[in-house]
C-alpha cells in the first residue's frame, strides 16, 4: 500500500492554534489518569445496559470537563458517563473518556480516549489518544492529519480485493447489518475484528482500509472524523452522509473515496432514513 500526504477539503473554517493546542492538552490530562489506573484496576461496574465502566472513564470525564469549564466556560461539553452541559455557543466539546472499556479493563493496551471540538455540531478537531502505547493522532479542519507529530496519510487504496477491513466486534450489527457486513467482508482481502478507536488511527496511518461499524454513539464517532479526512480517506453513514452530532451509529471509514463508494454500494440498501 503506498502512503501519499492527502489533505481533504475543509468543511469549516480551520480552528485557531490555541484550541488545537488545548485539544492536545485535554489528551495529557486523560492519558496521565488512564494510564494511573491501566492494569491497576479494583473494580469493574456495569451500567443499566451492562456495558462495563471504571473508575478511569469517570475520572477522565470529570478532569476534562472541570478543564473545558475553566478555560472555555461558554462551550457546551458531552462525555459518556455523565450529563450533558448545554450552551448557546457555536463551540462544543465531546469525549469518550475510554474508548473501548472491555478492552482496558483487560489490560488490553488498544483502548483510547477520544476528543472532538465541534463547530455548529460539526467535528473540527478529533483526538485519537491511545494512552498505553503513547500513541496520538490529532485531525483538524483544514489541515493534514498527524501521528505523533508526523503526518499521516491513508494507503489510497481503491479496490475491495485489496482491502483490509476492521470492526470491533461482529455482536454490534442488527441481523440485517450483519448480512451487509459479511456481503462486504467477503469481497475483502481479510477481516480484523477488537481493535475499537484504534482501527481509525490505523487506517488514517496507511495501515488499515477499511472500518465498519453500527450501533455507535456520537461521543464514538465524532473525534474519528477529522483525523480521517485530514490524512485522506472519507468517513460518512452508511448512506454517504457526513457525520455530525445528529448522526445515528452506522460507521463507513475508507482509505480513498473509490473503495468509500464500492463499499456504500454494498452497505447503503440498509440503515438510518
Amino acid at each position: 500500500m503506498s502512503h501519499t500526504s492527502k489533505k481533504s477539503p475543509a468543511a469549516s473554517p480551520v480552528p485557531g492554534e490555541e484550541l488545537v493546542n488545548f485539544a492536545e492538552h485535554l489528551a495529557d490530562i486523560a492519558r496521565q489518569i488512564a494510564l494511573r489506573y491501566f492494569r491497576n484496576l479494583q473494580g469493574i461496574e456495569y451500567k443499566h445496559d451492562e456495558t462495563p465502566v471504571t473508575i478511569a472513564d469517570r475520572e477522565i470525564e470529570q478532569a476534562l470537563r472541570q478543564q473545558v469549564a475553566k478555560t472555555y466556560p461558554s462551550h457546551g461539553f458531552t462525555g459518556e458517563e455523565f450529563s450533558a452541559r448545554e450552551s448557546a455557543s457555536p463551540w462544543s466539546w465531546v469525549v469518550d473518556p475510554i474508548d473501548g472499556t472491555k478492552s482496558f479493563a483487560t489490560g488490553k493496551p488498544t483502548f483510547g480516549c477520544l476528543i472532538a471540538l465541534l463547530q455548529e455540531d460539526r467535528p473540527v478537531i478529533g483526538v485519537i489518544e491511545i494512552p498505553a502505547l503513547k500513541e496520538r493522532w490529532l485531525g483538524t479542519a483544514g489541515r493534514a492529519s498527524t501521528f505523533c507529530e508526523q503526518e499521516c496519510a491513508t494507503s489510497q487504496t481503491h479496490d475491495l480485493t485489496d482491502a483490509t477491513l476492521y470492526a470491533t466486534t461482529i455482536d454490534m450489527f442488527s441481523e440485517d447489518e450483519r448480512e451487509l457486513f459479511d456481503a462486504l467482508s467477503h469481497q475483502t482481502r481479510f477481516r480484523v475484528f477488537g481493535a475499537d478507536c484504534y482501527a481509525y488511527g490505523l487506517l488514517a496511518s496507511g495501515h488499515v482500509d477499511l472500518v465498519v461499524e453500527a450501533g455507535m454513539a456520537t461521543h464514538d464517532f465524532l473525534a474519528l472524523v477529522p483525523v480521517v479526512q485530514g490524512a485522506g480517506g472519507t468517513i460518512t453513514d452508511w448512506h454517504g452522509r457526513a457525520l455530525d452530532c445528529h448522526s445515528q451509529g452506522q460507521i463507513l471509514a475508507a482509505a480513498s473515496p473509490e473503495l468509500h463508494q464500492r463499499a456504500l454500494a454494498i452497505l447503503s440498501p440498509v440503515g438510518c432514513t
